[in-house]
């Protein structure tokens, strides 16, 4: 497919013509505009908890500010042609653009609402998602959120515009875009917009194309939100640990349940199942805050108690609970949560559990032992 250029009306050429001569005559100074008003953004998050992995921009290239000042509006019958930017110069958005990268989705509204409470420097005059279009549609496309940002009484813009119009009065205001996307969809929309946008020659285009880049989008959307729950997971577990916090909840049945399914997800159990026997074993050893509990479930430990018992089959929350405070707490959680350790004579009945907890707890001494034996030998 050719270009708009290409396809320009020649009775608007020499106009186009007249503002591609203009924009090569001043863009050196926009750059500065352009490096100004990135230096601006980046201040911005100097001193915030949103923390970008980094900040690029551009100036609109040559060939591309005369490929979007030649297109044209769509037909009408009867009337003549007529240019989509009659004054490119003035009337284009996007010729300067900054792009902050994020690492997450969520990132892209945090900074893109502290980008607009600068007020004194930026005045926004636009904001919308890039992708909303597409997830309403049911296709898919990079996920990115423009703003359409104005410059107040900016000194590096006056002088731009001293530039292009000597006898006009500065006012400092220029508009110019800031996209804002996490760093998959940079790479994602870096190699869309090289192949897609940048292949002039249209008869080397495949539709596979097309299909790949739909394809990529959506294993991209795919893994940005692994990614999100995991941060999410992440947060929780840390905050488990706040003792003046989430760490000090008290573990009732349900709060088990919750530190549970989010620490050990894979060990789990029924979803109606009720966890009070979790916190009764718990509070048999005084356990009785969620900082507690986090800090018996830790991998080390489930990780040495799966090879000193050799389970047969992978254990449930109940037996590997147990068995972790068997492993801290030894022969005194023995004693706390089994049957007394003198039968009544007159109920001389079998003690399972007891019997049961004493056999694994000399398994975990012998393994104990062993690796004490390797590490001095």
């Amino acid at each position: 497919m050719s270009s708009h250029w290409d396809r320009l009306d020649e009775r608007l050429r020499p106009a186009v013509a007249a503002s591609v001569a203009e924009y090569e005559r001043i863009r050196s100074q926009l750059e500065f505009v352009t490096w100004d008003v990135e230096a601006s953004i980046r201040e911005i998050f100097e001193d915030s908890e949103t923390t970008p992995l980094f900040f690029t921009s551009r100036t609109k290239s040559l060939e591309s500010f005369r490929e979007k000042a030649s297109r044209m509006v769509s037909p009408v019958a009867g009337a003549e042609p007529a240019l989509q930017f009659p004054d490119p110069l003035r009337n284009l958005t996007d010729i300067v653009g900054v792009r902050v990268i994020t690492t997450l989705p969520a990132e892209n509204a945090q900074a893109a609402n502290l980008i607009k409470r600068q007020r004194s420097t930026f005045d926004c005059r636009g904001d919308r998602e890039k992708d909303i279009g597409s997830i309403e549609s049911g296709t898919y496309g990079y996920s990115s959120r423009h703003l359409i940002l104005r410059t107040i009484q900016n000194d590096v813009v006056k002088h731009y515009q001293q530039v292009l119009d000597a006898s006009a009065k500065p006012n400092g205001s220029y508009f110019f875009e800031c996209q804002i996307r996490t760093v998959f969809a940079h790479a994602w929309s870096e190699i869309e917009h090289d192949i897609r946008f940048k292949a002039q020659d249209r008869r080397a285009w495949s539709p596979y194309f097309d299909r790949q880049f739909t394809a990529t989008a959506a294993m991209l959307e795919t893994v940005e939100t692994a990614f999100s729950e995991l941060h999410e997971r992440y947060e929780a577990v840390t905050n488990f640990w706040d003792e003046n916090g989430e760490g000090a909840v008290p573990l009732t049945p349900n709060r088990v349940k919750e530190v549970w399914q989010t620490l050990l997800p894979h060990v789990d159990r029924k979803s109606d199942d009720d966890w009070g026997w979790a916190a009764e074993l718990l509070a048999a050893h005084g356990l009785v805050r969620t900082i507690e509990l986090v800090d018996v479930l830790q991998s080390q430990a489930i990780s040495d108690v799966r090879q000193a018992l050799d389970h047969r089959y992978s254990p449930g929350p109940d037996r590997l609970l147990d068995d972790l405070l068997l492993w801290r707490y030894g022969t005194v959680h023995i004693d706390l949560t089994t049957e007394p350790a003198t039968p009544d004579a007159k109920h001389p009945e079998s003690k399972p559990r007891r019997e049961s907890l004493q056999r694994r707890y000399q398994q975990m001494m012998r393994y104990r032992e062993a690796g004490r034996a390797a590490s001095s030998a």
